[in-house]
């Protein structure tokens, strides 16, 4: 069956694809050349990311809390609770990083852990958005930058038990992230239903989509400089 919003989805992600040369850092950690270092701070990182993103997505959930958006936008900031579990122990498979000497001391550690102002980009601009974004603009342009991480995190995943040795429940976090976008997509269009965006509110996805696909590589290429 046809889904107009989808298709707006489908042709808003294939705009906005970063195309096919992934992230410095993203290709160093595939073929395992990446210092763990790296993964240490990527992990405190985004313990601060998904800190801030899932407050963002709460307040976007109330903006919009009579109509079915406000749910998904509820079961996306669960989803960044789930997420932050998995931290810990990420951190603290990463060696010589020193963030988390064991898992118990992790949270701490990750929370302590001083931010880099491109890392923290991303988040500042999804807080932005929260307060400021009409909220299926919103939906939209994060939904259609899904694939593209979703991509970065099925290849690291396999590179941290291929090269890495790590763990399965140091890989959690990259799993979580490396599942197919195509349910939440499905999820995002039935929220945003039936109607297709209107063109304006097509035109400022595009437009947060580029911004937020933009401060998502300023996140891997500090972390990689």
């Amino acid at each position: 069956m046809n889904h107009p919003i989808l298709d707006q989805i489908h042709d808003l992600r294939a705009e906005l694809a970063p195309g096919d040369t992934a992230p410095a850092l993203v290709a160093a950690l595939g073929a395992g050349r990446a210092p763990r270092t790296a993964l240490a701070e990527l992990a405190a990182q985004q313990h601060r990311i998904i800190t801030s993103d899932r407050r963002s997505l709460l307040l976007l959930a109330t903006r919009c809390a009579d109509r079915p958006l406000g749910g998904w936008f509820a079961t996306m900031a669960e989803g960044e609770s789930a997420a932050l579990r998995t931290l810990p122990a990420l951190a603290a498979a990463s060696g010589p990083a020193g963030l988390a000497p064991d898992a118990t001391h992790a949270p701490e550690a990750l929370a302590d852990h001083p931010p880099l102002p491109g890392c923290q980009a991303y988040p500042a601009y999804l807080a932005w958005l929260a307060l400021n974004a009409r909220p299926a603009a919103a939906a939209a342009a994060l939904v259609a930058n899904f694939a593209a991480w979703g991509g970065y995190c099925a290849s690291i995943a396999r590179a941290l038990r291929t090269h890495y040795g790590f763990p399965e429940d140091a890989c959690a976090f990259f799993d979580f992230f490396a599942q197919p976008a195509t349910e939440l997509e499905r999820q995002a269009a039935d929220a945003l239903g039936p109607d297709p965006l209107d063109g304006r509110t097509l035109a400022a996805a595009r437009e947060h989509g580029r911004l937020l696909q933009a401060y998502e590589h300023l996140f891997w290429d500090t972390l990689g400089g």
